[in-house]
């Protein structure tokens, strides 16, 4: 992926309706500092990953302190590309930024959105608490490209579901996984859950037979994360790297235009 947020038809990061809880056609409550899809991305991504990564890193690394650096490199290093996570239709914008957040506390890069028809995905600001700046979220208008998306990098997907047959300890021994959650009202929709190669249950004692989505999505990422090491490659890296950067010097931008103003 060569941006943070990515859209499956080309589309490009814009203002969204779906601003201060109004989305057309939609019952989803109204929350102050609600995010639409389109306007998720931070400005500063944008422009940071306009530039080459290689770029931004000479012009920007000696103005951050070296435990800074150090930091950015530690934590990349360790995020994932052998698990990633597919959330079907997702409904309630804190759900949604609540399964962000999960994805990166667990190091897991890549989100993978299915929306509403009619209903761009959306995230409570709120709850997901920066979170969205440092993962890659692509959102897809129907299932078959995220299906495509997992069949063309040999990645099988496990639908959560109360009867799986699998457990989430199972996950940590698949090379690769991509764990799929469904919305808080219809679940899985069918045809994504036939691409699905196994199901994974969340055990349980007491009399409810479901967990809200967002704590499904934790538990399962806590467990799929398990004795894994960082497995990025070097470019995604380096492009993460440079986001880090960016996003810690005021006045990035300038500096990093005037650097190149001054190559020969």
């Amino acid at each position: 992926m060569d941006n943070a947020w990515l859209f499956n038809d080309g589309r490009e990061p814009r203002p969204s309706r779906a601003r201060f809880g109004y989305t057309p056609r939609s019952m989803r409550r109204s929350t102050p500092g609600l995010l639409g899809a389109h306007e998720l991305v931070d400005a500063r991504i944008v422009r940071a990953e306009a530039h080459d990564p290689e770029t931004v890193v000479r012009a920007l690394e000696p103005l951050v302190t070296e435990a800074r650096c150090a930091r950015l490199r530690e934590i990349i290093g360790r995020r994932l590309a052998s698990v990633s996570v597919v959330f079907d239709s997702p409904y309630d914008p804190h759900n949604g930024a609540a399964v962000v957040r999960s994805c990166e506390a667990f190091g897991v890069q890549q989100l993978h959105i299915v929306e509403r028809p009619g209903t761009p995905f959306a995230m409570a600001r709120s709850v997901a608490r920066g979170a969205e700046k440092w993962i890659d979220v692509a959102c897809h208008t129907a299932a078959p490209t995220v299906i495509a998306w997992a069949r063309a990098r040999s990645i099988p997907l496990v639908a959560t579901h109360p009867d799986g047959e699998l457990s989430p300890d199972d996950l940590a021994r698949m090379p690769r996984v991509g764990v799929v959650l469904g919305n808080e009202r219809e679940g899985i929709h069918a045809e994504l859950a036939l691409a699905c190669t196994a199901r994974v249950r969340v055990p349980m004692r007491g009399f409810v037979e479901s967990l809200n989505v967002s704590v499904t999505a934790a538990i399962l990422l806590h467990a799929a994360t398990q004795g894994r090491q960082g497995d990025l490659d070097p470019a995604t890296q380096r492009r993460l790297y440079a986001r880090g950067l960016y996003l810690s010097v005021p006045h990035a931008e300038d500096v990093v235009v005037a650097m190149l103003g001054h190559s020969p």
